[in-house]
């Protein structure tokens, strides 16, 4: 029975910057939550940041590799530098599924976390481009394979399920 670590706010956790959740309803992965194979996880309350908080992105879309290569920073709207919180919460993710022998995780798309194919283009403007956030690639730089909540399918099969 293998772990997937998984957004916490995908598992009805409060933890967004605006207080909320984001609860899946995807019958699968309720199916290996009550198995216990889900460690939730949310990196941005793990770095340290605040619920609610600021939201935050990534300056220019940059995306996440450029914030851990250290040539994008995270910011809030007011300008706030939030990327130390942000690496630190990528860094404590891996560690997590690292410790529970993960190789797959389920993210919450968009975010400058966890977004795997998109993330907002650091204009607090609603738009998006394509790229991933600092733990999706901290994460897929070690080997973990990141979906989001729309492909929850797309992790069973890789795991070899369904």
């Amino acid at each position: 029975m293998e772990r997937v670590l998984v957004s916490a706010c995908l598992l009805g956790r409060r933890v967004r910057y605006d207080g909320g959740a984001k609860t899946s309803e995807d019958e699968l992965l309720a199916a290996w939550s009550s198995e216990g194979r889900v460690i939730p996880f949310c990196p941005e309350v793990a770095g340290g940041l605040p619920v609610p908080r600021p939201p935050a992105e990534i300056e220019g879309g940059a995306g996440g590799d450029a914030v851990l290569a250290g040539t994008a920073r995270i910011l809030t709207p007011d300008g706030d530098d939030v990327t130390e919180a942000f690496v630190a919460g990528a860094r404590r993710a891996l560690d997590a599924a690292r410790a529970a022998g993960a190789r797959v995780a389920i993210l919450k798309e968009g975010s400058p976390s966890c977004g795997s194919l998109r993330v907002y283009d650091g204009t607090f403007s609603g738009n998006s481009t394509p790229g991933r956030g600092v733990t999706t690639a901290l994460l897929e730089q070690h080997g973990i394979r990141v979906f989001n909540e729309d492909d929850i399918a797309g992790a069973a099969r890789h795991l070899g399920e369904r």
